[in-house]
């Protein structure tokens, strides 16, 4: 998930912008359709960016969160790397990032056999704040890597 629309004020640094009163409201959509969608969260993954942790906050997730400082301003690799810290036990991981990395990532990790090609390409033309893709992912957390993944949907909660 890429974190909601962040406000801009004037003398804050980008890592500590806040979410805007849109960014608010779409991050409340946003977990709704995830409670509505997918599996139960058992994990996130949240970048430490002000922006970020207010996205989780909104979307009241309620699941253990693991922050990491790496995944401000990270490559898709990076992410891949904390990814692969998370514990076996947990099924459904929620990452909450950035752009570009965040559809960079989905792309990256989508296998050709899986993925519907509709997601892709909408997640290549753009990829919104608050924007979520799903991927369905056969492995222990350990093994993902590039193309071992199915995109399987695209959601702009608004």
């Amino acid at each position: 998930m890429r974190h909601a629309k962040s406000d801009y004020p004037a003398g804050v640094a980008d890592h500590d912008r806040p979410l805007a009163s849109r960014g608010i409201r779409e991050a409340g959509l946003a977990g709704d359709w995830l409670r509505a969608n997918v599996p139960p969260i058992d994990a996130v993954l949240c970048s430490t960016a002000t922006r970020a942790r207010q996205t989780l906050e909104n979307t009241r997730v309620a699941a253990p969160v693991r922050y990491s400082e790496r995944l401000y301003g990270a490559s898709p690799g990076t992410v891949i790397e904390e990814i692969n810290a998370t514990a076996e036990d947990i099924g459904t991981l929620l990452v909450v990032g950035h752009e570009p990395t965040t559809s960079e990532l989905a792309l990256i990790l989508a296998d050709d056999d899986g993925t519907d090609d509709a997601v892709v390409e909408r997640i290549s033309t753009k990829f919104p704040t608050s924007a979520i893709a799903v991927l369905s992912v056969p492995w222990a957390w350990a093994q993902l890597e590039p193309g071992r993944a199915a995109l399987t949907g695209f959601e702009v909660p608004r």
